[in-house]
């Protein structure tokens, strides 16, 4: 196994547990580094593994695979959080995986997450355990309502999780999460949400990214702006309190902290993700650092890099809800030289899959949010 202290340098083969999007972009930025990727996961035809050097496909639960993988590469990271802990503790018994196996188990499950929050002393939204109907009524007396119940594990974009407005809906929204173990969280009533980005290296080396205004809809990320002068006199606490946050979690590699700004101007913590994160695919264009290769660089102990902006600028996510009237109209964006365009090679477009996305570049973020959202406008409008 590669000692703590020693970079682990180009030529190297990483390895990724996990194959999205999110592990097709962190593989193409680890090859412009000259490093090899090999990513393990049950699916044979994968945005990740289309880019990959090696891909291994087997289950996440398959020991054999995961020690022969483990014995293949010279460090492992994490596409996503919700991966299996067979996957995890098989491969940490041969090879650094990073973030470490205490993150993973601090961030897959909100309780949890939410009381790591708490005992940094940092804020973030009353909570309580609601873990059956009895203890979701208690939740409802100590948190008050509105409040959102979220299943514990395995959520996200909106997934696992119901709004409470009044005691009568409780019966309800408990059968709605499949009577399992939840939290109950105090409803935020924000003003904005926004992101950081934070990487943290083997050696303590921390550099912190935005915040990044992020637009919602219907509980998927839409629009994505850095910077943005409204968040201007925020920067400096909630990169504050994200650098506390990678510390605290004894963090190696990348993390986005997302944030609630209140009507009254408090910063909220809302989640932690230990990994790249669909709000920073901007940085590609936007910074003299991406996210991804800043992910590598913090994996493989070298110096992080600069977080500096090349210019302001947007992005908007393509989902699958473009392609139900057809192939959307690549050829009328691609004529717009100010729209770069990624695409994930998914081979089904289902409705709010993340597809792609379109980043532009701008004098500001909103002008360049303007344009991204014109540029995706003419996807679907020529088969109208």
């Amino acid at each position: 196994m590669t000692n703590l202290s020693d970079p682990i340098l180009p030529g190297a083969t990483l390895g990724i547990l996990g194959s999205g999007q999110l592990g097709r972009m962190f593989a193409q930025a680890a090859a412009r580094l000259g490093y090899r990727v090999h990513v393990f996961s049950p699916r044979p035809d994968s945005p990740t593994g289309q880019v990959a050097d090696r891909q291994t496909v087997a289950d996440y639960e398959d020991v054999a695979a995961l020690t022969e993988f483990a014995q293949s590469v010279d460090v492992v990271t994490l596409e996503f959080e919700n991966v299996s802990t067979t996957a995890t503790e098989t491969v940490a018994k041969f090879v650094l995986v990073r973030p470490s196996g205490h993150v993973l188990y601090i961030t897959q499950n909100r309780l949890r997450e939410k009381r790591f929050l708490e005992g940094a002393g940092i804020a973030c939204a009353p909570f309580a355990a609601a873990n059956s109907p009895d203890e979701l009524a208690a939740a409802v007396q100590q948190v008050g309502l509105p409040a959102v119940l979220k299943t514990a594990d395995s959520g996200y974009d909106g997934k696992g999780q119901t709004m409470i407005r009044s005691a009568a809906e409780t019966t309800g929204a408990w059968a709605t999460m499949g009577n399992q173990p939840a939290v109950l969280e105090g409803f935020v009533d924000y003003e904005r949400e926004f992101s950081v980005l934070v990487a943290r290296s083997p050696t303590g080396e921390i550099a912190a990214q935005g915040p990044i205004a992020n637009d919602h809809v219907n509980h998927v990320l839409d629009v994505s702006m850095l910077p943005l002068a409204e968040l201007d006199p925020y920067v400096e606490a909630a990169q504050k309190i994200s650098r506390q946050i990678a510390t605290a979690l004894d963090l190696v590699g990348i993390a986005c902290v997302e944030f609630f700004l209140t009507h009254e101007g408090k910063l909220i913590v809302n989640e932690i993700a230990p990994r790249p994160h669909n709000s920073g695919h901007l940085t590609i264009e936007a910074s003299a650092t991406s996210q991804f290769e800043q992910h590598v660089r913090a994996i493989c102990g070298l110096p992080l890099g600069s977080t500096e902006l090349v210019s302001a600028a947007a992005m908007v996510n393509l989902l699958g809800d473009l392609w139900q009237a057809g192939d959307p109209d690549w050829p009328a964006v691609l004529a717009d030289r100010c729209v770069r365009l990624h695409l994930y090679g998914k081979t089904e477009a289902r409705i709010g899959r993340k597809m792609g996305h379109l980043t532009v570049l701008a004098a500001t973020a909103r002008d360049a949010a303007e344009h991204a959202l014109a540029a995706r406008g003419k996807l679907s409008s020529a088969k109208e």
